[in-house]
């Protein structure tokens, strides 16, 4: 630290992830605040460096320990402090000190409610603090600093209870703990009175929401609540597993006009022999009745996935299913992705370890499938309109930049809007990826 500095007087928080990191990062920022900390604007002019990690793939750990060592000469001269937190910290723990040792603090995201104590710890002088016990309950805290002024997340549910042959979350984010519906709903409400008109709820399976209260609201009935309270525009949730999604679900979406047209419900593959190499506790053919349960709404809703290739034991053959799975259900965006061993899974112990140059041939033909479907179903979009919520200006283009209720992207031309409002717009062009549009002069 600088001369004359008792503690860190600046942060600076970096997010590697998902929404959950992101919503944690969110968290941890309204604590620090809290206990006099105040936001830099960027990592150098910050006395506090935290990197919010992930720990899905090995990339992301890779990714955090390069930028780590961006900061070693500032760290090692005392001018600051660098703290990892998240995923990767809770599955890594001790082993990020033994390979950065001028990390002074290591974190993991099931036991922020530590943070505070933690701090102090480094304050009085201690080199290196670690924090890696589970909490029992799921991480609340009257201190979130919101990054943006119309949208916010709730988490809903902490951790997982499967058991997926590949997935580290067990690990990082320990057992599922649902919060009280109450609780939920009252942070609902006062996010609401702040002026917040869009709220995604969290979980990492978010479906699979267990109300501990004496409500006992299930998920669907949690989500009508949500959707129900007065000045809210939009209801977003992820992620969903398919398990535990029902057609409650859908009966909610066709009821309350405010929940979101779009699930995100990863499949992982399209072999049901891969499937259950990978513990999904799910079959193609369950999978698909829960696709059908979606398509039988009253109202579009858009469906978008999670898939890796890769995965040991999987065949050419299988492979082909998961591309036959793509032409099946149609969906309108995938997030894909070569199989990554990580610590501590049953997936290290399975034979037919897939060569690293096979992956990336299939993931460069799936990709290519499924850029061909969301290109035909968003071209088919090209005359109609939209309410769209403007989310940001074009860094270099003279449009604006908002989302449909479908979660789909679109570049509009206009002369002038505000963050948060809703607009009317046409659909003109179409790509893979985002639509293009123009404002819908209203009288």
């Amino acid at each position: 630290m600088g001369a004359g500095m008792s503690r860190p007087q600046t942060f600076y928080i970096e997010t590697f992830g998902c929404q959950m990191n992101a919503h944690d990062s969110e968290k941890v920022a309204g604590q620090l605040v809290a206990r006099g900390y105040r936001p830099a604007a960027s990592s150098d002019e910050a006395d506090l460096v935290f990197l919010n990690t992930c720990a899905i793939r090995d990339k992301a750990e890779q990714k955090v320990y390069s930028r780590l060592g961006q900061f070693k000469a500032d760290a090692q001269a005392g001018k600051k402090v660098v703290a990892v937190l998240g995923c990767m910290a809770q599955l890594e723990g001790e082993k990020i000190f033994r390979q950065v040792p001028f990390v002074s603090l290591v974190c993991g995201s099931a036991s922020y409610r530590k943070l505070p104590e933690l701090l102090v710890q480094i304050e009085a002088g201690q080199r290196q603090v670690t924090g890696l016990a589970y909490d029992d309950e799921p991480f609340e805290t009257e201190f979130t600093r919101r990054s943006n002024p119309f949208r916010a997340y709730i988490t809903i549910i902490e951790g997982c209870d499967k058991a997926c042959a590949y997935c580290v979350v067990p690990f990082t984010r320990g057992p599922e703990r649902s919060r009280a519906s109450d609780s939920i709903l009252a942070e609902a409400r006062q996010l609401v009175e702040e002026g917040t008109t869009e709220i995604q709820l969290l979980g990492q399976n978010v479906n699979s929401y267990r109300d501990p209260s004496r409500r006992r609201l299930s998920f669907a009935e949690l989500l009508a609540a949500v959707g129900g309270i007065p000045g809210i525009r939009r209801v977003r949730f992820t992620t969903s597993h398919p398990r535990d999604f029902t057609g409650e679900i859908v009966q909610a979406i066709d009821s309350h006009p405010t929940l979101c047209d779009h699930v995100h419900l990863p499949v992982q593959s399209g072999s049901t022999r891969v499937l259950r190499r990978m513990a999904r506790e799910y079959t193609r053919e369950d999978y698909l009745e829960k696709i059908a349960l979606i398509r039988s709404a009253r109202r579009a809703i858009s469906i978008t996935t999670d898939i890796i290739v890769g995965f040991p034991g999987e065949t050419e053959a299988n492979f082909e299913e998961t591309l036959s799975l793509l032409d099946d259900v149609q969906y309108d965006g995938a997030f894909s992705f070569k199989y990554s061993p990580r610590p501590n899974t049953s997936a290290l112990a399975l034979d037919g370890q897939v060569p690293e140059e096979e992956q990336g041939r299939r993931l460069v033909v799936l990709q290519a499938r499924q850029r061909e479907i969301q290109l035909a179903r968003n071209q088919s979009l090209v005359g109609r309109e939209f309410n769209v919520v403007v989310e940001s200006r074009h860094s270099k283009q003279p449009q604006w930049v908002g989302r449909t209720t479908t979660n789909r992207v679109v570049n509009f031309a206009s002369s002038g809007e505000e963050r948060g409002s809703t607009v009317p717009v046409r659909v003109t062009a179409a790509g893979p990826n985002s639509l293009v549009g123009e404002r819908v002069q209203t009288v």
